[in-house]
């Protein structure tokens, strides 16, 4: 009996053990899926802060099953200080950086553009040390690799911006949809898209600071992701009606627009988020971080299949530094968590 219920044991975690990394790959093709789609509706003319709007609402509506099921009733605890709190996280967490994100990618590509999402984590760690939310032990092994992997990142990053080397022709593109002309006007809109998606990263960044906070507030992640999806939307909503109050630039159709919202909505926000959360579960918080840089392989690859961006020996060598650098930090930060 025992070794029969030692079998099963096994069997599970190995159940488990592959579970867990394929639905972290998932998510990541889901983030390629949702910067692909939206470069495309940017490109073809969607006002942004429609596609914001829209997108948050309609990932509220995706959460919301999930909150009614596992957290029934926990709502009627939300009170005005944890909706004062949701209110800041969407702003910080949502409206702002999607915003600056989205104008960032509709200068660039898909495929740099990707790159400043998998810098969060450094910005977070960076930011942690200027307000003294984290110590950082310079002399000591731990402390010199994640230096090392900051380095290492920002340095791709650089060499992804400034340096193109040599063009990869692999394959024609599926869809044609832009010109490829490099001009002095694009080069301009590369060093403004650049600007927006720093901002971007470091907003994000600032919004990781205060989740703590707010899951203190309102402990309930499913309703608090609800609550912020909706407040998110609203806010962008506002601010896309003040800039724009042409019907046109509101109107949804059955278009490549739609697909983009409700992709975004359903697996971008609330298929990313649950299944990150159950990864949390399953194998603790730093484990989803991990698999970040997937996205920027799967982006590369499909933004140079689908849209025809084009590879460059210093796109390549650039990812690859950002990809050794993440990973070199992510698993010095991974060493400081204690074992549970």
């Amino acid at each position: 009996m025992d070794i029969g219920a030692e079998t099963e044991k096994e069997k599970a975690a190995a159940g488990w053990e592959w579970r867990t990394p394929a639905s972290m790959v998932l998510v990541q093709l889901f983030i390629t899926g949702m910067i692909l789609l939206s470069k495309v509706s940017i490109g073809g003319g969607i006002f942004i802060f429609a596609l914001l709007a829209y997108r948050s609402l309609f990932g509220a509506v995706f959460i919301l099953p999930f909150a009614l099921i596992s957290e029934r009733g926990k709502w009627k605890e939300m009170g005005w200080h944890a909706m004062g709190w949701i209110f800041f996280n969407a702003f910080i967490g949502y409206a702002v950086p999607m915003s600056l994100y989205c104008y960032g990618l509709r200068e660039t590509t898909p495929s740099y553009a990707v790159i400043f999402v998998n810098l969060i984590p450094l910005a977070t760690f960076i930011l942690s040390l200027v307000f003294r939310m984290e110590t950082l032990r310079i002399w000591s092994a731990i402390g010199s690799l994640k230096i090392a992997g900051v380095l290492f990142s920002v340095g791709g990053t650089m060499l992804i911006s400034l340096y193109k080397g040599k063009v990869l022709h692999l394959w024609d593109p599926i869809l044609k949809n832009h010109p490829k002309e490099q001009t002095a006007e694009g080069a301009g809109n590369q060093l403004r898209g650049t600007i927006f998606l720093v901002g971007s990263s470091f907003a994000f960044a600032c919004w990781y600071l205060i989740q703590s906070k707010v899951h203190k507030v309102y402990p309930y992640k499913y309703w608090s992701s609800m609550a912020t999806c909706l407040v998110g939307g609203f806010q962008t909503a506002l601010v896309g009606i003040i800039l724009n109050t042409e019907k046109n630039a509101w109107k949804l159709g059955w278009n490549i627009d739609l697909v983009t919202i409700l992709y975004s909505g359903a697996l971008a926000t609330a298929g990313k988020y649950c299944l990150n959360s159950w990864a949390v579960a399953k194998r603790g918080p730093t484990y989803p971080p991990m698999f970040n840089p997937l996205s920027v392989v799967f982006t590369i690859l499909l933004d140079s299949i689908f849209i025809g961006d084009e590879i460059t020996v210093g796109s390549l060598l650039g990812t690859t530094m950002v990809l050794v650098g993440l990973y070199t930090f992510l698993w010095a930060k991974s060493k400081e968590v204690p074992e549970k």
